[in-house]
């Protein structure tokens, strides 16, 4: 081909592109990188390998238009500074609980988990066939930033203590860490609430500043090493019946972004909130078996009486949270309650009916 004539084609295969919408892959004013900051320590299983898994799923899956680099808790902000540092900008992108941020707003519980409230199964429903995102997206605008369910811990334990729990006054004075409303809950009870952020439990265990505490579940709490402090692992978890996590991102630079990678991003974030929670399910077993074995750890039930009292104090918690909150925290509450009502009846004739049935005495193994 004559170089006049390839010059002539050439110019109009440049015009005739941008006209058909076409875009070159790898264009670098289309790359963007951005931090992910979270309120995990570093390499913390589930919870923090889960983060830097959908990091990395991002990042290859744009095929490197859109890179996420990962900070631990403490390395760019604090474990609990995660919602400002993505509001503010410090941070395109964060990983950790909504429920650490009541003192924004009250409606943050209700995406992690209510005391009483959903399942894991239940909270995925509710967020995406429910209203959820609907009125999570119009609870974070004012603050500028989104949020997306980015992992499930599932049903958690009650948590750790030094000493058995047998009677309400066995919480009198007790300073234990609980965030969000189970806070509010054992305070009510007679105990002291704590906030703390995870990589400094143990620290606050064995100093004797605190004297229990809630964190996950046998797959994070072995990790930690809580059985060297405290011995007793009580059930039930009424507080976080299925914890949610939360990627945040910040408005402006969501609005940076293609909209493949925005479909990406959420296709991302769904694919993790599947992932932690199987992985969660899958470790927790062997890990509980591990804490009892092996480090003699102790697993009670709390008594049904004190159990019931729990429920009635979250319940006059529940009440505080709707006629102190904003307009948008009372549509949230209303909503939430809405769907737990119409849901729990499938659930008790579903997945609950099955579990109960599973523990009937028949044997289920190989006759070999």
């Amino acid at each position: 081909m004559k170089r006049r004539s390839f010059l002539k084609k050439s110019a109009k295969t440049a015009a005739i592109t941008p006209a058909l919408g076409l875009s070159f892959p790898a264009i670098a004013k289309n790359r963007h990188e951005w931090r992910m900051v979270t309120s995990w320590p570093k390499g913390l299983p589930g919870l923090g390998t889960g983060a830097e898994r959908l990091a990395e799923n991002i990042t290859k899956l744009s095929g490197g238009r859109l890179t996420i680099k990962v900070y631990s808790a403490g390395e760019l902000v604090p474990a609990l500074g995660v919602f400002d540092a993505v509001a503010d900008g410090t941070a395109q992108m964060g990983h950790d609980a909504s429920y650490y941020h009541l003192g924004k707003t009250e409606g943050c519980a209700f995406f992690t988990s209510f005391p009483w409230g959903l399942t894991a199964n239940e909270m995925q429903a509710w967020v995406k066939y429910g209203n959820g995102q609907v009125l999570w997206d119009e609870l974070y605008k004012p603050f500028g930033i989104r949020g997306f369910l980015a992992g499930n811990t599932g049903t958690q334990m009650l948590g750790w203590f030094r000493k058995e729990i047998k009677t309400l006054e066995d919480f009198k004075g007790l300073k234990f860490r609980a965030p969000g409303n189970q806070g509010k809950i054992l305070k009510k009870l007679g105990a002291v609430p704590v906030i703390l952020p995870g990589g400094e439990l143990f620290t606050a265990l064995q100093s004797g500043t605190i004297d229990g505490a809630e964190w996950v579940g046998p797959y994070n709490d072995l990790s930690l090493g809580f059985y060297q402090v405290c011995k007793y692992y009580y059930s039930y978890g009424y507080h976080e019946p299925g914890a949610a996590l939360q990627l945040t991102i910040n408005e402006k630079a969501w609005q940076s972004l293609d909209n493949d990678l925005r479909f990406l991003i959420r296709t991302a974030s769904e694919a993790t909130n599947h992932d932690m929670l199987a992985e969660y399910n899958a470790r927790s077993g062997p890990a509980l078996r591990t804490l009892v074995q092996k480090h003699g750890v102790k697993v009670k039930a709390l008594p049904e009486e004190i159990l019931l009292e729990c429920g009635k104090a979250a319940n006059e918690v529940l009440n505080e949270v709707y006629e102190s909150g904003s307009p948008i925290v009372r549509k949230i509450v209303l909503d939430f309650l809405k769907f737990r009502q119409e849901v729990i009846p499938w659930t008790r004739i579903s997945e609950q009916a099955y579990l109960n049935a599973r523990r009937l005495p028949f044997e289920f193994k190989l006759n070999i």
